[in-house]
């Protein structure tokens, strides 16, 4: 009975901390995560004749999607293909789960976030971690060594989501990838256009796009004496200056890297530099950073990259960063990110939420990113042949959080469905003439619908168009079908008129792309 009495002491707590982010107005996913944890604890406490009750709930990580949101969403991946057509990609798929081996030792620190799947007797499988990997091993099987590609789809990571800032076990991925052996930084400088344009149109609010180069990274470790064995893992302790103040990053690399203090202290002063392309023409002048050859290499790119970005007309929005490190270990060249500055969501107001950090509704982080990736190619393909690759993916999980602040900040309502008409009927027993009607207009393409009752009321009919946002109601009555006309309704302004059985199907067409 203890162990019964504890769950009944830990439910009244968790109903409690349920209870104050309602009342404080907290954000829904922080809501539903503790109300999962109340459902789970009333589930071991059990029904009243002692069963396991059945918990609804979706794994952690995971999240639904409703009607209102499908349409947020929808509206965000169209904008998002619109501009990978007008660059000229076409669209690849590949299976949710590849070969364990396949995805093994391509994501340096992070290959512990990997998802393995439980043997089936045969095959070893792991669910994919990102499209990169799998466009890669795709294009050294199939033998291709130029295509200009998108591919959208779900990846699967055992993170530990912070589901209020669009954090997930399964998201959703948008890719770009221009694999082909072309001259230097031409389509690297294109990769970048694509996110500017993509996070200019979406109006998310001001951003940056963070650029560095991997052989800079290296150079510099180098430079300031970090052993070769070390570059990687050090790399991945620079890539969290993001999150953490560089007094943390350095006690990490020297207490546990192992990083000489002196070594530490010379990457701190390179780190905090940015700039453009003159600072890439004065690392190129640096006593110490002229001595690596990778480093020159980089940043000579880095010069011509600007070079591309200006007559892309982009740079406002640009900037070179020697603190960007992206943790993956398959770059090897350009690496990018994208940064929105300010959110453009919370209303415009100096006062927060009691006990909520000023910059919560601000640092939604990093919306993109991406990079050159040479040589993964040749890791899958057996005579060690490379494809060169460059690529961007889109943080849609992020976006999408954003666009959905944004709806519910405006009063604008969403809609979910796209119906054109509804076929409605003044009178009783005309179902018939409804439905014949209605399939007249689904033949013509026009999106409409009909109540499911053989006499419904005008009232509920016109009301479902309001609730709906169903913009025209064709109203069927005695008096009209003698006359041989249709009554057209628009439901905004109440307007009515008798518009001819002929010339019905026009005079929709004619409102709805009006409207």
């Amino acid at each position: 009975m203890e162990d019964k009495a504890q769950i009944q002491e830990a439910i009244k707590i968790q109903g409690e901390v349920v209870r104050k982010l309602k009342s404080e107005k907290a954000s829904k996913d922080q809501i539903d995560e503790e109300v999962a944890k109340l459902l789970e604890l009333k589930a071991q406490l059990g029904g009243d004749d002692g069963k396991h009750q059945f918990v609804l709930k979706t794994a952690k990580g995971t999240r639904d999607y409703n009607p209102k949101q499908m349409a947020i969403r929808e509206k965000v991946f169209n904008t998002i293909i619109r501009s990978f057509k007008r660059h000229g990609a076409e669209t690849i798929d590949t299976p949710v789960f590849e070969l364990k081996e396949t995805l093994t030792g391509k994501y340096g620190e992070d290959s512990k976030l990997i998802y393995d799947l439980k043997d089936q007797g045969g095959e070893l499988l792991s669910l994919r971690y990102d499209l990169t990997v799998p466009f890669a091993r795709y294009l050294a099987m199939n033998k291709i060594t130029n295509i200009k590609r998108y591919h959208i789809a779900k990846v699967y990571r055992r993170d530990n989501p912070a589901m209020t800032r669009g954090r997930y076990r399964e998201f959703y991925q948008c890719d770009f990838d221009i694999a082909g052996q072309y001259d230097a930084m031409i389509p690297d400088a294109e990769c970048l256009k694509i996110v500017h344009e993509i996070l200019s149109e979406l109006d998310l609010g001001d951003f940056r796009i963070k650029v560095n180069d991997r052989r800079i990274l290296d150079g510099m470790f180098a430079v300031c004496g970090v052993p070769d064995d070390k570059f990687r893992t050090i790399c991945s302790t620079v890539d969290k200056l993001d999150k953490m103040a560089w007094e943390d990053v350095k006690k990490e690399m020297v207490n546990e890297k192992g990083l000489s203090e002196e070594a530490a202290d010379q990457i701190g002063e390179y780190v905090s530099m940015q700039g453009g392309m003159d600072l890439a023409e004065r690392l190129l002048q640096d006593q110490k950073m002229s001595q690596s050859k990778q480093a020159c290499a980089g940043l000579s790119d880095i010069k011509l990259l600007f070079s591309y970005l200006q007559l892309f007309q982009v740079t406002d929005k640009v900037v070179f960063d020697l603190s960007l490190a992206r943790g993956l270990d398959y770059y090897t060249g350009i690496i990018y990110e994208a940064v929105l500055t300010q959110a453009g969501v919370a209303p415009v107001s100096t006062e927060t939420p009691q006990g909520a950090p000023a910059e919560e509704s601000v640092s939604v982080g990093s919306v993109a990113g991406g990079g050159r990736y040479d040589g993964l190619v040749g890791m899958f393909d057996p005579k060690g042949r490379k494809v060169p690759c460059v690529g961007v993916s889109i943080g849609i999980e992020r976006v999408f959080s954003i666009m959905e602040q944004k709806a519910e900040a405006s009063a604008e309502k969403v809609r979910t469905t796209e119906v054109q008409v509804m076929v409605a009927s003044a009178q009783k027993n005309l179902l018939e003439e409804r439905l014949k009607l209605v399939t007249e207009l689904w033949k013509a393409g026009i999106k409409a619908e009909v109540m499911y009752k053989k006499n419904p009321k005008l009232l509920s009919q016109l009301q479902h168009c309001e609730e709906s946002g169903i913009p025209l109601v064709a109203i069927l009555g005695e008096q009209e079908l003698k006359d041989g006309v249709v009554k057209l309704r628009v439901v905004s302004t109440r307007e009515e008129f008798d518009i001819c059985r002929a010339g019905l199907l026009d005079e929709i067409r004619r409102r709805t792309s009006e409207a």
